[in-house]
């Protein structure tokens, strides 16, 4: 169980970072640019209401500072939290954009399978994608999703704080059974999966209320602050008595005796 819990929690720790590393896609090129907006309002600057009940018209314009033509195929909207994705909408709005110029299109979305899949504050992105599924051009937004929350990001928050509950439970019950390692950083690693767990409930938390969004700002703080509180826990927490240690198994007199037996010629 103490090997599960620990495995558990610095794969999630590992998660974190991946998720704090891991940049937004942006253009293939400089050059290359997009604005968009939902329902007249303009991506980017404020949140983006994503109502599962709602059907937004999307505009987006691309603009081509390039001197080639760009071939756009698809236009996805995606939302993205500790690295992993919730939910992604792909659009098949084939148009061309000649060099130097700027094009515009429009489409209607359906958001009926929103209400399912997330819910609270997520870095939301809308992104022009060519004909072989490569990014052009992106645009960043904190999206507000209106879901359930029993959705898919609601539930993986709740599977990450029992993990936590249940790796605190391990820490300090070992704790007050006096069954921790007797060296000290071993005591702090025991506590660190407790820790990083207790900072990504806190970041799942504050999306989920609608507080702050996932972001590698406010992640890493929230983990790395939680995790260090809990090693300097665990190697604070005091050395177990030597009385009460498991007493190492008996020894059999007999199983270490050497037995010797006559041989011919009389040698032993």
């Amino acid at each position: 169980m103490r090997r599960i819990m620990g495995s558990a929690g610095l794969l999630l720790l590992c998660g974190i970072f991946l998720g704090a590393a891991t940049a937004p896609a942006h253009a293939a090129g400089d050059a290359v640019a997009i604005d968009a907006t939902v329902d007249g309002t303009p991506v980017g600057e404020d949140e983006l209401l994503l109502d599962p009940a709602a059907s937004p018209r999307i505009s987006v314009t691309v603009h081509n500072g390039t001197d080639t033509v760009r071939h756009v195929k698809t236009i996805r909207l995606s939302g993205t939290a500790l690295a992993l994705t919730f939910f992604s909408y792909d659009t098949t709005v084939p148009f061309d954009v000649p060099a130097g110029q700027s094009v515009t299109r429009g489409f209607v979305l359906d958001l009926g399978q929103l209400g399912a899949q997330a819910t609270g504050l997520l870095p939301t992105e809308l992104e022009v994608l060519d004909t072989n599924r490569d990014v052009i051009a992106s645009i960043g937004v904190t999206g507000d999703v209106r879901g359930s929350a029993w959705s898919v990001y609601g539930v993986f928050g709740l599977a990450v704080f029992a993990l936590t509950v249940l790796a605190w439970a391990g820490a300090l019950l070992a704790l007050a059974r006096r069954r921790l390692p007797p060296n000290r950083w071993q005591r702090a690693m025991r506590f660190l999966p407790a820790g990083v767990g207790t900072g990504l409930v806190a970041v799942i938390s504050l999306s989920v209320l609608r507080v702050v969004a996932p972001s590698p700002g406010a992640e890493v703080p929230f983990v790395l602050g939680a995790a260090a509180a809990a090693f300097a826990l665990g190697y604070l927490t005091p050395h177990p008595d030597a009385d009460d240690l498991p007493a190492p198994p008996p020894v059999d007199p007999e199983s270490t005796q050497r037995i010797t037996r006559p041989v011919p010629g009389g040698a032993r």
